[in-house]
């Protein structure tokens, strides 16, 4: 101000003080320099004479009791000094004998509402004595944090705030998945569906908290103190951070078959508005073992562990064009077990007005039985199974002099030839023709055979549509090794149903994520993972927009251009702030 103002009267910054400590400053020096009275001061500045004589008195206090000067300090240069308090330096070391990192103990430190600086965890960690950890794969670091013996309390959990905040977290590429769920309404639809609600949390944010579980890959779900300590994770579902694990375990208890059901019918509607589904759809069992009190199991074979084993059996029902899982049941047993084909369908055709489009049914030999294939073609429904061989139909095989060679599209558009032969005879117990395909490849001693009750498609067409059966057994696979299927129970108890509708949902969010992906929309999930939400980042809540900034990783530019088509996005359960992601300018 006196700079800017050539004006200005300087004598008047001494005469005419505007900061009441300016003012305290002149009307002491006048007591204990100039020699005037409390009176006269009184006067010239407008204090009372007991205002004088206090502060006379707490000016006398403080300097006899005190080093520090009352009214002038020195200007330090540099980064302020922090100090550390003991029980920050406590939780620090603990999580470092956890064999976190500095970033993982950042974000778990911002849970804790400790907004430390990366720096100050490296200096406290070198005071201690502590080396820098050792490169470690994604298995080794989860086994090592889940076997720690130090718990770390996490906070108790509570709706997000739409204040201004900043934090970290270790999984900030998990939130691209956001707009698949807004742009399908998805969220919508879990609002509208019969899933219980508690006090604290509502119905969508309870799902996106199985959600985001599911599809962070976490495989130790008892280890919450790791991964309920990431703000970012909470974020996905509108929380602060994710509940603990006794919560999840409470809350499946609560849900019913019923409410699957539901849910997974109005996902099949909004598949079909979206056109993701075709006129095909492929059904496979999976054995999902049980690792507690077996006597109430059947055994069922395990193609993971290649025996019979005690388990619970469930069926998928997959679309081979989109890669999407339209149906799960986990209530199957031996004895209805031939008429899953059936339930399906009526599953499919809850809505005769609208459910025309299915067509093909594809599953293997042992899927259902022969009778069931007539009550199929009676509703109009074109079944492709193979038959198992016996001495009669490879008799029957050898006798055939017609063979002639055909060539099948593959996946990465190229052909495999392959020699086939048919011809249509009856079956025991279905009335009427059925067509046989028998199949020779160079890699089997036995043709393979196929029968349908199809006699219009092409051939290729129908060798096609059974190579591709192979595609749900690829989920199955993927869905125990990444979604852990087979390790529900290990460290939350589950309801299996409950655990397989929420794999069923993420395993979906994963395909519809990579579809706009250029090269990437075959990958399985844990790719997906690995490549694009495996990301740790900054997250800040500010001007009305929730702002992502992202580490640097090979794929990271491919991040930003696809999610920069979601910016106008507004989330109902993040207050409808919209979301924008970019590139950190710091590693």
């Amino acid at each position: 101000m006196l700079k800017t103002n050539p004006n200005k009267q300087f004598r008047l910054y001494f005469t005419e003080p505007t900061m009441p400590t300016h003012k305290q400053y002149l009307a002491l020096r006048q007591y204990f320099v100039d020699g005037f009275t409390a009176e006269q001061i009184s006067q010239k500045s407008g204090y009372s004479i007991g205002s004088i004589y206090s502060l006379i008195r707490d000016f006398k206090k403080k300097v006899a009791e005190t080093n520090e000067d009352p009214f002038f300090k020195d200007l330090k240069t540099g980064r302020k000094p922090i100090e550390h308090k003991e029980d920050t330096k406590e939780i620090v070391i603990n999580l470092r004998k956890k064999y976190l990192s500095v970033p993982d103990i950042h974000v778990a430190l911002n849970a804790l509402d400790i907004h430390l600086p990366i720096y100050s965890i490296e200096k406290i960690l070198t005071e201690a004595g502590f080396a820098r950890l050792p490169r470690r794969d994604k298995q080794f670091r989860d086994e090592s944090i889940s076997s720690g013996t130090q718990k770390l309390e996490a906070p108790k959990v509570s709706r997000l705030s739409p204040e201004a905040d900043s934090f970290s977290s270790s999984l900030a590429g998990m939130l691209c998945m956001l707009p698949c769920i807004s742009t399908y309404g998805i969220d919508k639809l879990i609002e509208t569906s019969s899933y219980p609600q508690t006090r604290d949390i509502n119905r969508l944010s309870s799902i996106l908290s199985f959600v985001a579980l599911k599809l962070s890959n976490v495989k130790r779900y008892s280890a919450d103190d790791a991964w309920c300590m990431d703000r970012g994770m909470g974020l996905f579902a509108g929380l602060n951070v994710l509940p603990k694990a006794a919560w999840f375990s409470s809350y499946s208890s609560g849900t019913t078959r019923e409410m699957n059901i539901s849910f997974l019918k109005g996902l099949q509607s909004v598949w079909k508005q979206h056109d993701l589904l075709s006129d095909t759809v492929n059904l496979d069992f999976t054995a999902i073992p049980y690792w507690g009190d077996d006597d109430h199991l059947e055994n069922n074979w395990s193609g993971k562990r290649g025996k019979s084993l005690a388990s619970i059996q469930a069926v998928l029902a997959q679309d081979p064009e989109s890669g999407l899982l339209c149906y799960g049941d986990t209530t199957v047993r031996h004895k209805n077990e031939s008429d899953v084909v059936l339930e399906f369908l009526d599953f499919y055709h809850s809505n005769p007005n609208k459910d025309s489009q299915l067509k093909f049914i594809v599953f293997d030999s042992k899927f259902t039985v022969y009778k069931n294939l007539n009550k199929l073609d009676e509703r109009g429904v074109k079944f492709i199974t193979i038959r198992r061989r016996c001495k009669t139909l490879l008799s029957r095989i050898e006798a055939v002099e017609k063979w002639k060679k055909i060539k099948v599209a593959k996946a990465n558009g190229k052909y495999r030839t392959i020699t086939v032969a048919e011809e249509s005879f009856e079956m025991k117990d279905y009335s009427g023709l059925v067509r046989h395909v028998y199949i020779k490849a160079s890699s089997r001693e036995k043709p393979a055979i196929l029968i349908t009750n199809d006699f219009d498609i092409s051939l290729e067409n129908l060798v096609r549509k059974y190579a591709r059966r192979w595609l749900v057994e690829t989920d199955i696979s993927e869905h125990i090794d990444f979604f852990h299927l087979n390790r529900n129970s290990s460290g939350i108890v589950i309801k299996v149903d409950f655990d397989l509708t929420m794999t069923i949902l993420a395993h979906n969010l994963y395909r519809l994520f990579c579809r706009n992906l250029d090269g990437y929309a075959h990958c399985e999930s844990q790719t997906l993972f690995d490549k694009f939400l495996s990301v740790p980042g900054r997250i800040q809540i500010k001007n009305n927009l929730i702002s992502i900034k992202l580490k640097k990783k090979r794929t990271l530019p491919i991040i930003i251009e696809h999610m920069g088509n979601f910016c106008h996005l507004q989330y109902s359960w993040l207050f409808n702030l919209p979301i924008h992601f970019s590139a950190d300018s710091t590693t």
